[in-house]
């Protein structure tokens, strides 16, 4: 039979609480939809270039206007490039004014870079064996 603690809380209750509090700070995994949207953002050098742009910023946020002027593209052609990457999740919106401020997201970084790692992992990369040929 459980014992009561002060407050009524039991061991059981104390250790469901720090369960549900493990989950909500260790995210699950990321899933294989996740990281092939990630790819495909990934996959254009504009996007790749915005990206370097935004972390290479001190005060780390930036509007359109300062993204566009590092690049030879229309404005349009920039917001869609970083729309791309909004939904992705790689990079985050904050409203300033009547202008919005992007950055990178680091922690979706952090877990882009768990998730490719343990894709990685998982393949075999040995170079299959050449037949011998014929003499």
């Amino acid at each position: 039979m459980p014992q009561n603690h002060p407050r009524g809380l039991t061991l059981r209750s104390i250790l469901t609480m720090f369960i549900a509090i493990h989950r909500l700070i260790r995210p699950a995994p990321m899933q294989d939809d996740d990281i092939a949207n990630i790819m495909r953002a990934l996959g254009h050098p504009v996007r790749l270039n915005i990206l370097r742009f935004l972390a290479s910023q001190q005060q780390r946020e930036c509007c359109c206007g300062d993204v566009t002027e590092s690049l030879p593209l229309a404005q349009s052609t920039v917001s869609q490039h970083i729309k791309v990457l909004l939904d992705a999740g790689l990079i985050e919106r904050k409203p300033h004014g009547t202008r919005n401020r992007y950055m990178i997201r680091h922690d979706r970084l952090a877990e882009i870079g768990t998730a490719f790692g343990g894709l990685l992992t998982g393949l075999n990369f040995q170079a299959p064996h050449k037949e011998a040929e014929p003499a």
